[in-house]
């Protein structure tokens, strides 16, 4: 189903072409002025010096073909060359009817689906999940539904770290506490033991305690290195402990995330990229793009155009180790072996920019990625307190994502317990779903690639730009639509009509924006363009309710109008929140 704006643009383009000019000035956007008019088209101003002729001209020449317009009701020329539209309540209306006949509210999915591997989350396993790893986690999620809805196919990979120095240190911290386990018995040949010998909580706290260590002792540190080394060399027993520590791990984040309502396709790491380096490193070097640089092997990744001086990539230090580059591109050699996508996308924080023009430069001049596959950075900004300081815990620790959720679902729970409408198991459900709502659109309003204040006290609010206030919106939706079927009532084969007055036409008006929004956020992965839309539409919508009498209206050709407006509109509305990760209660 073609899109709305689509509709206005082809009958502009069709008219210039009529009036002698050329059909691509037909080019129509929605007006920056609402009050004067719902769709401009800017064409003759673009046009004026191609054709030596007054933009007011030009303009009258095309408008005077539009006399019998399927979908215009009013075109009007100003001055010195606007042409300004007002669409048919018809032709909206009918707009409407076939979102809600055909299947997606009539998304056009596109002709040519992609193939996209999208890497987002990245936590370190044997660490708990805290407010970091939240932008990430959820701009990625709605970054790969956004990008399905539109009919492409996407794999979401977490990729874990989980192959470093942080799991020499576990290793080493559990040899001192547990020697008796036979993992350290160099002399061992039965078979390991099928249970971790340590829980989660054991873990997450295992690991700060040896990193602690080490920043103290030397010795204790050259440890945590060798065993490092010896596990990423096939070290039996070592690896035992890594399979444990992953198990337990990976158990863990799955119920944080699912939490959160994010989940992934591929649960792969650092550890799968190992494999690759190797043949990597030697096609490389025997080829000619990897050369030595004081020890350490790089690839050159400066360009003529640069402005500023680009570092080489570094692949291997001087003893022989790896680094992140180098796993990187490694991963890159097993996406494109395993995948073959279309575009790679990488959900991470901004400040690693220079890290990935680094890695995408030397994958493609090596040829490791192939020149028409995409590779694009998705850099996200800093969650802030309201000091203009990365979130912290009131003691000023970093908090746990599973705390952060917690805080906020009470504080939901409280709200909804003041009101006395719903209770026990029900407002507790109810909090979780608006504490989410409250989380993730607080996160996703903003533009990615912005710092923001994680406000707790304006994000639970059920007024304003917020998302207990978009969730309110689609609730009171379902309980006006409740009731209309509790009169005895249908839904099924209700139209939307021509508008009676100014308040209904803008709903729909928004409404009818569903699909230009949707293929414009994937066209950006921007979610929070979904996120102004979806307030714009919930703001149409209550300013409608209020103006509007519409379980009391006699006429019942009129309500059952009103029903239909509200049904599509309440369902444009679900989809959205659909493809943020986050959905709506029955009752609030």
């Amino acid at each position: 189903m073609k899109k709305i704006i689509d509709y206005i643009a082809e009958e502009l383009s069709e008219a210039f072409e009529k009036a002698g000019y050329d059909r691509t000035y037909g080019k129509v956007t929605l007006s920056n002025r609402p009050d004067l008019c719902e769709y401009q088209c800017n064409g003759a101003m673009a046009g004026a010096k191609a054709y030596k002729k007054a933009p007011f001209m030009i303009a009258e020449d095309v408008v005077a073909l539009l006399e019998d317009s399927a979908c215009m009701e009013e075109v009007e020329v100003v001055k010195p060359g606007f042409i300004n539209i007002r669409l048919k309540k018809s032709f909206v209306a009918d707009y409407l009817n076939q979102m809600e006949e055909t299947d997606n509210l009539g998304i056009e999915k596109t002709e040519h689906p992609e193939m996209i591997v999208l890497d987002y989350g990245g936590p370190n396993v044997a660490k708990p999940l805290h407010v970091g790893h939240l932008r990430s986690a959820i701009i990625g999620e709605s970054v790969k539904r956004i990008s399905r809805k539109m009919g492409h196919e996407v794999l979401g990979d977490i990729h874990l770290g989980d192959w470093g120095y942080q799991m020499g240190l576990i290793i080493i911290e559990l040899k001192e506490r547990k020697p008796e386990l036979p993992y350290f018995d160099e002399a061992f040949e039965g078979e390991y033991p099928k249970e971790a010998p340590f829980t989660i909580s054991e873990l997450e706290e295992i690991y700060p305690t040896a990193s602690g260590k080490a920043k103290e002792d030397e010795t204790y540190r050259e440890n945590a290195l060798h065993a490092t080394y010896l596990l990423q060399n096939g070290h039996k027993g070592y690896r035992a402990i890594w399979n444990h520590i992953i198990r337990v791990s990976v158990s863990d984040l799955k119920k944080n995330y699912a939490n959160l309502n994010v989940s992934f396709d591929l649960w792969k790491g650092e550890s799968d990229a190992q494999a690759y380096i190797p043949d990597m490193i030697e096609r490389l070097k025997k080829e000619g793009f990897a050369h030595e640089d004081q020890g350490a092997l790089v690839i050159d990744v400066q360009e003529e155009t640069d402005t500023k001086e680009i570092p080489p990539c570094m692949i291997q230090k001087s003893d022989g180790a790896s680094l992140y580059g180098t796993t990187d591109l490694a991963t890159l050699v097993q996406r494109v072996q395993d995948y073959h996508p279309d575009k790679v996308a990488y959900v991470v924080d901004k400040r690693q920019e220079l890290h990935f023009t680094q890695v995408f430069r030397a994958a493609k001049k090596t040829g490791i990625v192939p020149a028409e596959t995409e590779l694009k950075f998705l850099g996200f900004g800093t969650m802030n307190g309201k000091d203009g300081k990365p979130f912290k815990t009131r003691e000023g620790g970093v908090m746990r994502l599973e705390t952060l959720i917690s805080e906020i679902t009470e504080k939901m729970y409280e709200k909804i317990s003041e009101n006395h409408s719903i209770e026990g198991e029900e407002a507790k459900q109810t909090a979780k779903l608006i504490g989410m709502a409250a989380i993730k659109y607080g996160d996703l309003s903003n533009q990615a690639s912005k710092d923001y204040v994680f406000d707790v006290d304006r994000f639970t609010s059920f007024e304003g730009n917020t998302g207990p206030y978009i969730l309110y919106t689609i609730v009171r939706i379902k309980s006006i639509l409740n009731k209309y079927q509790s009169q005895g009532n249908s839904l099924d084969g209700l139209k939307v009509q021509e508008a009676y007055a100014d308040c209904e036409k803008a709903l729909m008006l928004e409404a009818a924006k569903y699909n230009d929004v949707m293929a414009n956020a994937f066209q950006d992965l921007a979610p929070h363009k979904i996120c102004a839309y979806i307030y714009d539409l919930a703001n149409a919508f209550n300013r409608f309710y209020h103006e509007t009498k519409i379980l009391a209206e006699e006429d019942a050709g009129k309500q059952k109008s009103y029903i239909a407006l509200l049904k599509v509109t309440k369902d444009v509305l679900e989809a959205c929140i659909d493809v943020l990760g986050f959905e709506a209660p029955e009752r609030m």
